[in-house]
């Protein structure tokens, strides 16, 4: 890794000095970020950091300045400076250039990702549940932030070298089911289902909650619901028809925005292993009935039913938590994962701390092991027609818009498929807006600022892809083999190259805290350095050697600009 190897020089020379385990400092030593407005070292070392990995007391008292003044220049570190509480390194430039390049070419897809800094993280196997939308309710932009957000992460760990298995637990079971089935009986069409599913269920299910004020329809819910829960034959076959087109209307939504699943479960799976884990609570001692005749379970500190969970209706009937309680022990069971995700919006955050404490209380100690990924809302979606009701909706609009912008750019006329160009172009609009700030913040959507082609957006990184790409095609492939480097001294290239530098330190805390915004703001200030490069290093009318060094420079920039965005779940383009 070519940060690695310069790290590991440093952490070689400095452990000489502080009497300490090389590996020891490795961590302690970051890329510095680029500056626009001044020239910065390439690497860092806080003594601060040092410290806090348990290092030696003695280097509180050694200021920066002293331990600068204690290294020595050699043939990798060509300038050392002391800053407040650092000490600075600047890599000989020509080798800086020599060994990023070498290093995006040689690891391809796999650049940053063989650092050492992921040397001590253990290869796990990790289930993550996402999406998740309810049948016959509006698939609406809540699941797309958690389609999109599941999918980073499960493309994160993948691309780490973990096993991941991606679950899809749908919300098919449950009361609204007998409101759906009476509504069909009563406003349902087959063609209308069979045509488009989820928009006929969506119309069924608004009509007969217009409906359900009505104590007998209210009565006919439950009644059908019911002889769900009993396995009724005919009752059963109406249910899996909703389930099974729903599903396959699903699929095709997912195939847009380049996303599928290991597995496709439901609440439904679960129906009677929920009433095993009653069981299970009760003769734990775990379950209490209330007056009303409902079963909680008791996590209050002081054992006083200050704060309990509700498992289970008072006619017996299991509730979403304990089909969740089943879930998570059946995916134990089966896939035997060292971490479980589960990726929802965050005011669900009460309902999985309680799923983990009663897990806890079970005796699962594994529940530790479980986290929740929460996100904010989404606030002001809204499409030409009014507010979004189904995430296709928001697809057809984006692309639309997308599709309207490139015919009235003149740049555009060539493109060989306008549609699916647009299509690929508008979902990295909607991802990058979305990935910006911390996962757990609401936000604002604008259509103008997501799909502005200038500034911070998923348009830009997508134009600045589609133009390095076509850079190539014109002047023919870089070669590695016979670049002179020497010919890759300017401060724009040099800023390119140590940005490059600081790839694998994003993807390590990202992967720490499951953040998108570190990978966004690193690709999105990537795209800026590039373009700044492609003005002032013209590779048209350039010697050969110094359009090969910086078609190799462009080169290495696409590469790692194309490997950030496919974590993100964008699909790079050629052209646009």
């Amino acid at each position: 890794m070519a940060a690695g190897s310069f790290r590991r020089s440093i952490a070689s020379q400095l452990s000489k000095v502080l009497d300490l385990p090389p590996e020891n400092l490795i961590k302690s030593i970051s890329a510095v970020p680029v500056s626009k407005k001044r020239h910065v070292a390439d690497f860092q070392l806080s003594i601060a950091s040092v410290i806090e990995n348990g290092s030696s007391g003695c280097l509180e008292h050694l200021q920066a300045q002293q331990l600068a003044e204690r290294l020595k220049c050699d043939s990798v570190v060509s300038e050392i400076s002391a800053g407040p509480g650092t000490v600075n390194f600047t890599i000989n430039r020509e080798l800086l250039a020599k060994t990023v390049l070498q290093q995006v070419w040689k690891d391809g897809s796999e650049y940053g990702i063989k650092s050492e800094l992921f040397s001590t993280v253990p290869r796990q196997k990790a289930v993550i549940e996402f999406s998740s939308p309810n049948i016959a309710k509006k698939f609406h932009i809540g699941h797309l932030r958690s389609t999109i957000v599941g999918n980073f992460i499960a493309n994160l760990k993948a691309a780490l070298g973990h096993e991941v298995v991606r679950i899809n637990y749908l919300g098919d079971w449950g009361m609204q089911f007998g409101l759906l089935g009476v509504g069909f009986q009563s406003f349902g069409n087959e063609e209308k289902l069979k045509s488009s599913p989820l928009q006929h269920l969506f119309e069924v299910y608004v009509q007969i909650n217009k409906a359900a004020e009505d104590e007998n329809t209210k009565k006919l819910a439950k009644d059908f619901f019911r002889k769900l829960e009993d396995r009724d034959e005919q009752t059963l076959s109406i249910w899996k028809q909703f389930r099974d087109l729903s599903i396959e209307e699903y699929i095709r939504i997912y195939k847009r925005l380049g996303v599928h699943f290991d597995e496709y479960s439901g609440e439904s799976f679960y129906q009677e292993k929920a009433q095993e884990v009653l069981k299970m609570l009760e003769d734990k001692g775990l379950l209490q009935k209330t007056i009303k005749g409902t079963g909680v379970v008791d996590l209050s500190e002081k054992k006083d039913l200050s704060t309990v969970s509700t498992v289970m209706r008072s006619d017996g009937t299991s509730l979403y938590i304990t089909r969740d309680l089943a879930a998570a022990i059946d995916r134990m069971n089966k896939h035997s994962w060292d971490t479980m995700i589960y990726v929802t919006d965050k005011s669900q955050s009460n309902h999985f701390q309680h799923l983990f404490q009663i897990l806890k209380l079970m005796g699962y100690d594994w529940a530790e092991r479980c986290q929740h990924v929460s996100f904010g809302l989404v606030q002001g979606m809204k499409t030409r027609r009014g507010e979004v009701i189904f995430l296709e909706d928001v697809l057809n609009e984006v692309r639309s818009r997308m599709l309207k912008n490139m015919t009235s750019t003149k740049t555009t006329k060539e493109v060989q498929d306008p549609v699916e160009t647009a299509e690929k172009v508008g979902l990295a609009a909607l991802i990058i807006q979305d990935f910006r700030g911390l996962l757990s913040s609401d936000y604002q959507f604008s259509w103008d600022r997501a799909l502005q082609s200038r500034g911070d957006t998923g348009v830009f990184l997508q134009y600045t892809h589609a133009r390095l790409h076509s850079l190539e095609q014109m002047h023919g492939n870089a070669q590695l083999t016979d670049v002179n480097v020497a010919c890759l001294q300017e401060p724009d290239a040099i800023s390119v190259l140590q940005h490059l530098l600081r790839y694998d330190e994003v993807l390590y805390r990202s992967s720490q805290d499951l953040q998108p915004k570190h990978i966004v703001s690193y690709l999105l200030t990537l795209s800026h350095l590039a373009a700044v490069a492609h003005k002032t290093l013209p590779v048209k009318g350039s010697t050969p050697d110094v359009a090969q060094a910086r078609l190799c420079l462009f080169h290495a920039a696409r590469s790692v600009l194309a490997n950030g965005m496919k974590l993100l779940g964008i699909t790079p383009v050629t052209e646009m």
